[in-house]
């Protein structure tokens, strides 16, 4: 509660600068202040309180929502803008008394006006909260799909060892990663932006609002409007008008369902189906949904039309779209039939039930994983690679020039390496502690514990300079589960925690870096960071376990979807997608489904096609360098577009693709200071007024399980859209073919 800020080394003269110590990135350049006030408070009792509270209600939304039908994320934006009115209040109304005068105890609980340094430590701490545990799918899948004990110790050594084990790869990196200019963080820059415009000396235009108003404005109307799709009129979630021509028609409603079908016409009403998956259109630039709107049309109305229809690997005996796994009859796999008293897959109950399918669509979305893993490597050494190259080899230059905000964070302690060693090296031997103790429940060996890591040590340097450079970032999952999967195939488990070690730890190291980074650039003290980053993440922890476990006990039939109606807002895509993942990859392993002994083995070819396509969009350019714009068409985003599907359903990039379009195209083009000005604080309002009445809804209305039936609250219209097309495929509540 102290208000003394860190205290500057030998507290030395703010270093002056020239010309000659601009940015090497002109974009850096021009957004980040290169001046810097070393006494302005930072450990303030206002940090604290709003720092924590944000932390705690962000674990707690995000974690409620993640269970979800649509599950949406309330970013960090959300806190960093609903605080600034709170901390401005706090420091007009708390007393400014001196505690301990003259000791070295000395403290106030108001030091002064609420600070930007204050306001980024806040968003550092709300960053812990907005920023999943994902390891909370290992719970979930564990608990309520496999239906397995999971005590509660075990869990949540899981999930702490996976945050943690990323903040000690940070501390690795940073001197790499976060003081080189070179290494400039793209997406950065919007907040910082946000921050130097909620700062800014406001008066308000005439004939407008403040931004602060306009905030509370949008935050008031999103709150009173999801009222509507949230309990009165849940078809609002997914408008799939094309289904009403012929209802009846299995074709229509594969084509017009934005739930489970194509998704012609489907638009989404509600703040959740448009940025729940996607994140916030309103922070896309046009070029990136340019590529997205064009990888999805590809993947959504060519691809999976084509391969359905004409029937590859035997599609119609399945949904058009779905996540579900099958039998080759078009029945759902009764993965609980195929696992031992040991969780291990049985080979004979395999063998006797057959190999396991997925709907043909599933299936692609495998391959487009495939080849956007291998087109973004290649895309980023043809595109990015000579530039890439010169900035690292500045950035790790003994004799390296240090930029302006490099000079001026000199000012202040560093955090010691030895701290980052000691939590790396006490989190890895909890690890295996857990791993080996708990080795009946958790599966993974300590071989496996220490090859994940070796995975995440060998990655998240060069992943974190691409990240850095090009703001792109290749997912390792798909590597993670191939490898584990051939080494240790039949644990699902085991399959889990490896993917866990190994990819989200990377994840969660560059999500660190980055919020080191938004520090740098403001000037923050490196200890004050690192406080509140771990702070941070030991308090999301407990309250996103916390939150879930909760919630576990207290929703009926959570996550099960043999049980819950189709219209139940509980679901739980995320999960079950990372459970499917668990099957594929863990439990009947990779060979079986993607190798030898599977029926997708032709899928791996995707590697291979996601490798040519960068190489024939860069020899194009080359051939043809007036035409600009194929230099626009970016491989990896364009392949990755449909990263999210499944869970991710049509309607859900349908809407996304039009509000993106009308922000990031029509109104930052036609409007430009209207965009600038209240762009992000219209996408921050409707985060955070949909969150306070979900959570409202869920309290007063669903935990009494009270409901409103009636036929708008039949969400999408189109019940036939899960129909198999194949003759002699029988399913209940479908029609029969041939």
């Amino acid at each position: 509660m102290a208000d003394k800020t860190e205290v500057p080394v030998s507290n030395p003269p703010v270093p002056e600068y020239s010309s000659d110590d601009e940015c090497p990135v002109k974009e850096v350049d021009l957004t980040v202040p290169k001046t810097d006030d070393p006494t302005m408070p930072v450990l303030t009792f206002r940090m604290w309180v709003l720092g924590i509270g944000s932390c705690i209600l962000l674990s707690m939304v995000n974690q409620f929502f993640w269970y979800r039908t649509e599950p949406l994320t309330i970013t960090s934006i959300s806190a960093q803008i609903a605080v600034v009115p709170i901390g401005h209040l706090m420091a007009r109304s708390i007393t400014k008394r001196v505690y301990l005068k003259g000791s070295r105890w000395e403290f106030t609980l108001n030091p002064g006006p609420f600070n930007i340094k204050e306001h980024v430590l806040i968003t550092i701490f709300a960053n812990s909260g907005a920023g999943s545990v994902y390891a909370t799918h290992i719970l979930t899948a564990v608990k309520l799909i496999y239906k397995r004990k999971l005590d509660f110790f075990p869990a949540f050594l899981i999930m702490l060892t996976t945050q943690v084990l990323g903040f000690g790869w940070a501390g690795l990196f940073r001197k790499y990663l976060v003081e080189p200019g070179e290494m400039w963080w793209p997406s950065n820059l919007v907040q910082v932006s946000l921050f130097r415009a909620l700062h800014d000396n406001e008066k308000r235009p005439k004939g407008a609002t403040t931004r602060t108003q306009f905030f509370l404005i949008v935050l008031i109307c999103s709150f009173c409007y999801y009222i509507f799709p949230g309990f009165l009129f849940g078809m609002l979630t997914s408008l799939s008008w094309v289904c009403w021509l012929n209802p009846k028609s299995v074709l229509v409603n594969q084509l017009g369902s934005g739930l489970s079908g194509l998704g012609i016409g489907a638009v989404g009403l509600d703040w959740p189906t448009i940025a729940s998956y996607l994140g916030s259109p309103l922070a896309s630039p046009w070029f990136a949904t340019a590529n997205v709107a064009v990888g999805f049309f590809l993947v959504m109305y060519v691809m999976t039309p084509i391969s359905y229809w004409f029937n590859a690997y035997n599609a119609k005996n399945f949904p058009i779209y779905s996540n579900e796994l099958f039998k080759i009859d078009g029945s759902r796999y009764n993965t609980s039939s195929i696992i031992n008293s040991n969780f291990q897959l049985d080979k004979k109950a395999y063998a006797e039930s057959g190999n396991l399918y997925l709907s043909t669509f599933f299936a692609m979305t495998y391959g487009i994983g495939f080849a956007t893993l291998s087109s973004t490597v290649v895309h980023v050494l043809l595109f990015n690679g000579s530039d890439m190259w010169n900035r690292t080899k500045k950035a790790f230059q003994k004799e390296k020039k240090m930029d302006v905000h490099t000079k001026l964070m000199k000012a202040y302690k560093s955090v010691p390496p030895w701290w980052f060693h000691v939590i790396l090296v006490v989190n890895i031997i909890v690890v295996i502690f857990a791993c080996e103790y708990y080795k009946d429940t958790l599966q993974l060996r300590y071989w496996g514990v220490l090859l994940a890591c070796a995975i995440a040590l060998f990655f998240t340097l060069p992943i974190g300079v691409i990240v850095a450079t090009t703001n792109q970032a290749p997912g390792l999952n798909i590597i993670t589960e191939y490898i584990i999967g051939y080494l240790y195939p039949g644990f699902p488990v085991a399959n889990m925690l490896f993917k866990v070690y190994g990819y989200i730890s990377m994840t969660q190291a560059l999500s660190f870096v980055s919020d080191f980074k938004l520090g740098h650039y403001m000037k923050i003290p490196p200890r004050a960071m690192f406080m509140a980053q771990v702070m941070g993440t030991l308090i999301s922890v407990i309250i996103y376990q916390g939150t879930a476990w909760r919630m576990m006990e207290t929703i009926p039939d959570l996550c099960d979807t043999s049980v819950l109606p189709s219209n139940s807002q509980w679901k739980c895509p995320m999960d079950r997608v990372f459970f499917d993942a668990s099957v594929i990859w863990g439990l009947v392993g990779p060979r079986r489904i993607f190798g030898d002994l599977g029926a997708y083995s032709n899928v791996n070819w995707f590697f291979l096609g996601g490798a040519i396509a960068p190489l024939l969009i860069w020899l194009t350019q080359k051939a043809f360098p007036k035409h600009r714009w194929i230099s626009s068409i970016h491989m990896p985003v364009l392949l990755g577009s449909t990263a999210m599907m499944p869970p991710a359903s049509a309607v859900n990039y349908t809407s996304w693709i039009l509000v993106a379009f009308l922000s990031g195209f029509v109104l930052f083009r036609y409007r430009p200071n209207v965009w600038k000005r209240y762009n992000y604080l219209l996408s921050g309002g409707m985060d955070a007024g949909t969150a306070f009445v979900s959570v409202l809804i869920f309290i007063v209305l669903q935990y009494r399980d009270i409901k409103l039936v009636w036929w708008g609250n039949n969400q999408d219209g189109c019940p036939l859209a899960h129909c198999p097309t194949a003759e002699g495929i029988v399913v209940e509540g479908c029609p029969a073919y041939g």
